[in-house]
């Protein structure tokens, strides 16, 4: 008990501090200047057994280990967060309030609490006079939540400078409980990689005109048409990564009946590949690309037919179909509907790190090893991004995870409202960076 109270003092510290990366509503240079005064405060011994560098506000530490002629592993976790609305929140966003058996706070899960876990362990083995067996690299960066340039300097500084890593532990998936529907167990869900984004605008023209003689399919007609039609139309490509296919193996002897037909998916993918769609939007995400609708624009007044009218799609690309095959997919779409599209953001594509390789490995081991009620790991392709997309050039095995047992309410508050992390999840992940310090 005396360990956790020390340790929820030093994490509600952290959260206290409002970093908030956001172009509209950012928090202020001194803030994460704060921040990072307040990081040394709290692990004294790390910092003083490191080589600190800062690119662009973002930190790469070096921790030098007894054989430097080895491949090197980095642990990654960011530390700005994303806006929060205090009236519409429980305990104050930036309060660190301890309720309920809970932190509460923006960045508890996402991402403030795998950069103290991180550190705190890394803190507690310098104190003890520990020296990794090789080089480990922390790195912390201060816009992941935004466009991640700073991970992004990092990452081209080390490529420029010849490093290559063995291995990076970034954030990603978490323990969960029930993870598909029908799997009565708990499950730590390993990130091997992340589906990339591509940002497009759909724009329709006409020659516009008085609403009182309206022309039949005007652009926002077109929009909502072509709009309705994607929301209803399976348009891309639907396979099941072997990755996949992993998970619902790892999965399957705690599904009941339909185990038996789970546990064989790397026999029958495509039929499963074909059924997944049907049970919602989290299981179409892991085997198809998926577009979501998310910014309108173009009229000017209420009594005038727009000219031109645009929509923003954010998509989000499976491996197997790649970029340029979904934006391939939905153009071909969009030209039904005398659409023009456009890429206007395009984030890099990430491989798939190996889920039989070391990296998964040691990081299911550790699991199995410092966090109790686990069943099983599985490996699982996140939907969202990280940081660790901008790794690839210096690394072949990035994994995703955070040490956190978590539930259906707390992994809704990400990005969204009263976002906490329990009291009794923070020795568990400080223990399983210490193994994972101690193991590589």
């Amino acid at each position: 008990m005396e360990r956790t109270e020390k340790y929820i003092d030093s994490f509600r510290q952290m959260i206290r501090v409002e970093t908030i990366s956001d172009p509209d509503c950012g928090s202020p240079q001194e803030n994460f200047e704060k921040f990072h005064e307040l990081m040394w405060k709290l692990f004294p011994n790390i910092r003083k057994a490191c080589e600190l560098t800062e690119i662009e506000g973002a930190l790469l530490l070096k921790w030098k280990g007894a054989d430097s002629s080895r491949l090197p592993v980095m642990f990654m976790n960011h530390h700005d967060v994303v806006p929060a609305r205090a009236d519409q929140w429980k305990y104050p966003p930036f309060s660190g309030e301890v309720a309920e058996g809970k932190i509460w706070g923006r960045g508890t899960l996402d991402d403030k609490g795998g950069l103290w876990a991180m550190l705190q362990a890394a803190d507690e083995l310098a104190a003890a006079g520990f020296v990794p067996e090789r080089d480990i690299y922390f790195e912390s960066n201060c816009n992941e939540e935004t466009f991640g340039e700073g991970a992004k300097a990092i990452a081209s500084r080390l490529y420029d400078q010849g490093i290559r890593f063995d291995m990076i532990f970034d954030e990603g998936g978490d323990i969960v409980r029930e993870p598909i529907s029908g799997a009565k167990g708990t499950f730590a869900m390993v990130g091997v990689g992340e589906k990339s984004v591509v940002n497009l605008k759909f724009t329709a023209r006409s020659t516009g005109g008085h609403a009182s003689a309206p022309e039949k399919n005007t652009p926002l007609v077109r929009l909502g048409k072509f709009m309705a039609y994607v929301d209803s139309h399976q348009v891309f490509d639907v396979d099941m990564p072997p990755a996949v296919a992993e998970m619902l193996k790892v999965i399957a002897p705690y599904m009941g009946a339909a185990g038996k037909i789970t546990g064989k998916a790397d026999r029958y993918k495509k039929v499963l590949g074909k059924l997944m769609p049907l049970l919602g939007p989290t299981p179409v995400a892991m085997v198809s690309t998926t577009i979501a609708f998310t910014m309108t624009g173009g009229g000017e007044a209420v009594n005038v037919i727009p000219g031109e009218a645009w929509v923003i799609g954010d998509m989000r690309c499976s491996h197997h179909q790649g970029q340029a095959g979904s934006i391939a997919a939905i153009t071909k779409v969009a030209e039904k509907f005398g659409l023009e599209t456009e890429v206007i953001q395009q984030e890099p594509e990430s491989r798939l790190a190996d889920f039989n390789g070391e990296a998964f490995r040691l990081a299911s081991e550790a699991v199995m090893e410092t966090i109790p009620g686990v069943d099983a790991c599985a490996p699982y392709i996140m939907t969202g991004g990280s940081d660790s997309r901008f790794f690839d050039i210096v690394c072949d095995q990035c994994i995703r995870f955070l040490p956190f047992t978590i539930d259906a309410e707390q992994l809704e508050s990400i990005h969204g409202v009263d976002e906490y992390l329990r009291v009794d999840t923070l020795a568990p992940a400080v223990d399983y960076y210490k193994y994972m310090y101690s193991h590589i």
